[in-house]
């Protein structure tokens, strides 16, 4: 039997995103865990250590949420196993032009 090596981490069931703890490729299939379930997700673009992708498809407009916290908006869709960056997602924090409700 081939262990399923957890290569990305979720801390809060209500994230829609993982955060790679290597640098993974497009194509490969990552196993994390959401709320005691074990989830595979086949990723669609590189992602590199620290870095995060969607574990959900995201609609454009859609809160992206990582630990548990509201870390942006998506600027696009954003498919499941796609990254997640400033190419798609605008911070919602300390902006003059937007009140945060």
């Amino acid at each position: 039997m081939t262990e399923k090596r957890k290569f990305a981490v979720v801390i809060n069931k209500n994230d829609n995103v993982a955060t790679a703890v290597k640098d993974l490729s497009v194509g490969e299939e990552v196993y994390i865990t959401i709320d005691g379930q074990e989830v595979k997700i086949t990723l669609l673009s590189d992602i590199k250590f620290g870095h995060k992708f969607a574990i959900v498809d995201i609609k454009k407009g859609e809160n992206v949420i990582k630990y548990g916290e509201v870390i942006g908006r998506a600027t696009s869709d954003i498919k499941k196993g796609e990254h997640v960056h400033v190419h798609n997602i605008e911070s919602l924090r300390g902006r003059g032009d937007w009140k945060v409700s």
